[in-house]
This record gives structure tokens, C-alpha cells and sequence, in this order.
């Protein structure tokens, strides 16, 4: 046998001091023995529901993944190219700087003649 759900209310006529007292009461109405409420109406799923849920969720995670891969691919090429011209840009400094390194050592190496 279930036991009526109490309410608490605040009583404002009975109130020691500054606190106001509660009293507790039983409620006005409450619901026939065997009447179970559910949760939410659209809880309750047939398995082939589930099912399709779960594939659904599925479908859209790999699609997700398959989005960040593209990303992630198109990033790394972009880094590559940044990294291929940043090596022939420093080539072509490294080819100066040892033309000017000769050119120094022309002109202050001793000749022996």
C-alpha cells in the first residue's frame, strides 16, 4: 500500500521570531492506488526505434570524422607547403652566404705567389 505524498507549505500566521514555521499537510488531491506516471511520454522506444537511433548517431559521428580528417588533411598539406617554401627560401640564403664566405676569403687569405 502506498503512502499519500505530504506537501510542505509555509505558514505565515504561526512564526517565531523572523522564521516562519512550516507545517506539513497531506495533499488536496492525489492520484488512484495503481496509477503509475512515466517519466516523459516519449521515453518509451520499440527496439527497432533504438536501433535506428543508434544508427543514426552513427552515421552523423562519421560523418563528423570524416569532416575533422578532411580538415586535418588540408591543414597539414598547408603546413607542408609553408614548411617546402621556408626551405627554399633558406637554400637560396644558405647560396648567398656561401658565395659571400668565399668572396671574403678571396679577398683576406694571404697569396703566396
Amino acid at each position: 500500500m502506498q503512502k499519500p505524498i505530504m506537501a510542505v507549505t509555509g505558514d505565515e500566521t504561526a512564526t517565531t521570531g523572523d522564521m516562519p514555521t512550516y507545517q506539513i499537510r497531506a495533499p488536496t488531491t492525489a492520484l488512484p492506488q495503481g496509477v503509475v506516471m512515466a517519466a516523459s511520454p516519449g521515453s518509451l522506444h520499440s527496439p527497432q526505434q533504438l536501433a535506428e537511433e543508434a544508427t543514426r548517431k552513427r552515421e552523423l559521428r562519421l560523418m563528423k570524422n570524416r569532416e575533422a580528417a578532411k580538415e586535418c588533411r588540408r591543414r597539414k598539406k598547408e603546413y607542408v607547403k609553408c614548411l617546402e617554401s621556408r626551405v627554399a627560401v633558406l637554400e637560396v640564403q644558405n647560396k648567398k652566404l656561401i658565395e659571400e664566405l668565399e668572396t671574403l676569403k678571396d679577398i683576406y687569405s694571404p697569396k703566396t705567389d
